[in-house]
């Protein structure tokens, strides 16, 4: 449980500087309609929330996150500081999160049945 609590962490860590950086991006397109605009910061604020929130169960469940709480969102990652985020392109960026998004949702469906196995999972 604990090492899956601490991948799910690393990869919601590892998405806060690139997410923040495509917000950016995308807010100098005039094109874009406020609606794209608006669900961009409305997914970071929802990396962030569950990020607190696996934090938080973590605590309950008394898993030692200092390891992670030290580390940058680039080093969580594993990525330089050479803005990878900035030479994707916005389709793949978005793939990748997705992608990513994908493992974070199965894990948490993990982690539950692990936590609570009286779920019938």
């Amino acid at each position: 449980r604990e090492e899956l609590t601490h991948l799910i962490l690393k990869l919601l860590q590892a998405w806060k500087e690139p997410l923040s950086h495509f917000n950016q991006h995308i807010e100098h397109h005039q094109e874009l309609p406020d609606d794209s605009l608006s669900k961009a910061k409305q997914i970071s604020n929802m990396v962030h929330e569950l990020k607190t929130g696996v934090e938080k169960v973590t605590e309950k469940a008394r898993f030692s996150i200092n390891s992670l709480n030290g580390m940058a969102s680039s080093e969580a990652a594993g990525f330089s500081s050479s803005n990878e985020a900035n030479t994707m392109s916005d389709s793949d960026f978005i793939h990748c999160f997705r992608r990513d998004s994908n493992k974070v949702q199965s894990y948490l469906k993990i982690l539950k049945c692990r936590i609570m196995p009286e779920n019938s999972c």
